[in-house]
């Protein structure tokens, strides 16, 4: 069980790395541009992840994972406070509250029961259950990014260059 972890921690560092690089890419005008009314600036999704990784792996293994001073609501609306550097201070707080989390966990934890809203599961449950929202949101990210910046290098197979990379992810294991 010890890759299980491993693994996690690699992808959650992969989806990091992607929407860090996606946000790179882009000045503080489309950093911000929400693309439709009801459609949230990638601002708000960095807000958001950040709240949501902060509360959910804080005192991961003996608090519930909804803390009661989290302001989810709040992640939704840009304040004046919201600056672009504000915000990357919390992205990085929230992610390294992650990483100092799972950095803590051993195989034998993968089984235990946590809390999240109140609603029991196990470790390992909740560690699929994070990445899968960090990869919903990092998926936003990266589409609002090419949005918001569409000469910007691409961060994945460019289309019409799948051959190019061919040899390099269809190698045998």
């Amino acid at each position: 069980m010890d890759h299980v972890l491993t693994d996690l921690v690699h992808e959650f560092r992969r989806h990091k790395d992607l929407a860090d690089r996606a946000m790179s890419s882009l000045d503080d005008a489309a950093f911000f541009q929400r693309p439709a009314e009801q459609v949230n600036p990638i601002a708000l999704i960095v807000k958001h992840l950040a709240g949501n990784l902060k509360s959910r792996w804080t005192d991961f293994l003996t608090t519930d994972g909804e803390k009661p001073t989290r302001n989810r609501d709040g992640e939704f609306i840009v304040t004046p406070d919201d600056t672009r550097p504000a915000l990357y201070a919390a992205w990085e707080q929230g992610w390294q509250t992650l990483f100092d989390t799972l950095a803590s966990l051993q195989p034998a934890d993968l089984g235990r029961l946590i809390t999240i809203r109140g609603e029991s599961q196990t470790v390992c449950q909740a560690l699929i259950r994070g990445l899968c929202h960090v990869a919903y949101h990092t998926g936003q990210v990266v589409y609002l990014a090419r949005l918001g910046n569409a000469e910007a290098l691409w961060l994945t197979i460019a289309p019409g260059k799948s051959q190019q990379h061919q040899a390099n992810y269809r190698k045998p294991v």
